[in-house]
């Protein structure tokens, strides 16, 4: 806590003092980089070094956020959350911060929503926690016991049994660029990175986490559903498996990958994952929601504010400027969340064959069915008609 107080007191002194820029470290203070030459003259001293840069980073993270959340508003009671403070919030504190999970595929729109949530104040986001499993889905064992694992020990910032994930991620950045807070800190850091004596006290100052998880099905988060000392929030984000499948023939890494590229696949998943989610809507109504991408891409602002509600989180002037500036106007490439909101989830009617819409609708009738998708009748129908039950 004093920590803390002093990080608050640190900013009123800049309000009336010299002006610094946002991530002004006296240089003078920064301790030399591992593997760099230094004055050390035996390995207690290089561990000094070591532990007293880490202490630098997290203090200047801890001062970040202290910053980011100065005019916050608490929940004080609302969204179910009775967290009247910053210290309610950090789990370094001993609070309990807010959990956000998006369940969904590959390119069902995740990575814009997950994006949304990283735009929230101190927000520590880890994205696609399951890359290191390469382009498969999980639905069941082997790999399921260890991937819930994986992701309990993400949500608790225990990183010191992650090694895989971490190797991974050395060679595959995006794993953490996606968490703009952290990477920020590796940049300028990159000796700290990728190893558990930095991650788990740097990730033990966010109030808020948020998570996307496209290679795990549903039913088998419940056991984080179940665990009261998550208590994580769970969205299911589902998309028309006509347009995630004719934006995955854009993606080199799907073809040669049947989790990937099959339209059976995908709809049997789909299926399952409505069962799942009928249940869970019955037994965690707090906790648990559905979505389909269209209808949150259709009305962005009010569909995002009804999601932070469910999640707990306010609707905050970064998150209203992400919007305005992510889905008006086609920026970048595949990969790119800024869109046209209203158009690019329906992008496929135009991209795909009738031959091709013909042949998913066929393998994906009970799935269309569930999450309430028309079929396209013909090939001037598939062009202009609205693919969306009520």
């Amino acid at each position: 806590t004093t920590l803390w107080t002093s990080s608050l007191i640190s900013l009123l002194l800049l309000c009336v003092g010299p002006r610094h820029s946002k991530f002004h470290i006296n240089p003078i203070l920064i301790p030399k980089q591992i593997g760099m030459r230094s004055w050390a003259t035996n390995e207690d001293e290089q561990e000094n070094n070591y532990t007293s840069q880490i202490e630098e980073v997290v203090s200047e993270q801890r001062r970040l956020i202290a910053e980011e959340m100065m005019m916050f508003p608490y929940p004080n009671g609302m969204y179910n959350n009775s967290a009247r403070s910053l210290q309610d919030l950090v789990p370094e504190l001993g609070g309990n911060p807010v959990k956000s999970l998006i369940i969904t595929t590959w390119r069902s729109g995740s990575t814009f929503l997950g994006d949304v949530l990283n735009s929230h104040p101190g927000n520590y986001y880890h994205y696609e926690p399951l890359l290191d499993y390469d382009i498969v889905q999980i639905r069941g064992e082997p790999a399921a016991s260890g991937a819930v694992k994986h992701l309990r020990n993400l949500l608790n910032c225990n990183y010191t049994d992650m090694e895989h994930y971490l190797s991974y991620g050395k060679d595959h950045v995006w794993l953490f660029k996606h968490n703009t807070r952290l990477w920020e800190q590796c940049e300028q850091h990159p000796a700290l990175c990728w190893i558990p004596e930095f991650l788990n006290p740097f990730c033990r100052l966010f109030p808020f986490q948020s998570m996307k998880i496209v290679r795990l099905r549903l039913s088998l988060v419940e056991e984080l559903l179940e665990d009261p000392n998550l208590d994580v929030r769970v969205l299911l984000l589902v998309r028309d498996p006509r347009g995630t499948l004719q934006s995955r023939k854009h993606r080199d890494w799907c073809p040669g990958n049947p989790d990937c590229y099959e339209a059976i696949r995908l709809c049997t998943d789909l299926v399952a994952d409505y069962s799942a989610a009928v249940r869970f809507t019955i037994k965690y109504p707090q906790r648990f929601r559905a979505v389909r991408y269209e209808d949150l891409s259709v009305e962005p602002h009010k569909s995002v504010r009804d999601l932070l509600h469910f999640f707990g989180l306010s609707f905050h002037p970064n998150i209203r400027l992400f919007l305005d500036t992510h889905t008006k106007v086609n920026v970048g490439g595949v990969s790119s969340t800024y869109r046209n909101s209203k158009s690019a989830p329906f992008h496929w009617r135009q991209d795909l064959t009738f031959s091709e819409v013909r042949a998913i609708q066929r393998a994906c009738a009970p799935a269309m069915h569930y999450w309430g998708y028309r079929r396209a009748a013909n090939s001037s129908h598939q062009k202009d008609f609205n693919p969306l039950a009520a």
